[in-house]
């Protein structure tokens, strides 16, 4: 224990999903499904509000326009890497659809930071 700083009341076990807000639901699943070719784990819509999971190992990836007044797109965001098997492919098939990226992407175990499709600026 650091001194001064008491023991956690919780324990964190994992992270069960990380999610990206989106204004645009049709563009950001016709990005995330047709790019990248990702499969829907799960939805959830009401009214004009959605939420869409993409399985992804151990961690779901989700994008929502849930509270859409409240949570937007944002450059100052959080970015997720995602490992990829090919990945001077990978690159290049983002680049040809017009994905532009956050930082130059980087083979460090085959990971890279595009921004969203939705936002330019903002990290997915």
């Amino acid at each position: 224990m650091i001194r001064g700083i008491r023991a956690p009341i919780i324990t964190i076990k994992a992270i069960v999903f990380t999610a990206y807000p989106v204004t645009d639901v049709v563009c950001a699943r016709a990005f995330y499904e047709g790019v990248l070719g990702l499969k829907t784990g799960g939805t959830f819509q009401h009214a004009n509000n959605h939420g869409i999971e993409y399985e992804l190992g151990l961690a779901p990836l989700a994008i929502s326009n849930l509270s859409a007044d409240k949570w937007k797109p944002s450059a100052d965001g959080p970015s997720v890497a995602l490992e990829v098997e090919h990945f001077d492919d990978g690159v290049a098939h983002l680049r040809a659809h017009g994905a532009r990226f956050v930082l130059d992407p980087m083979d460090s175990r085959a990971a890279a930071w595009p921004s969203s499709p939705t936002r330019t600026a903002t990290p997915w």
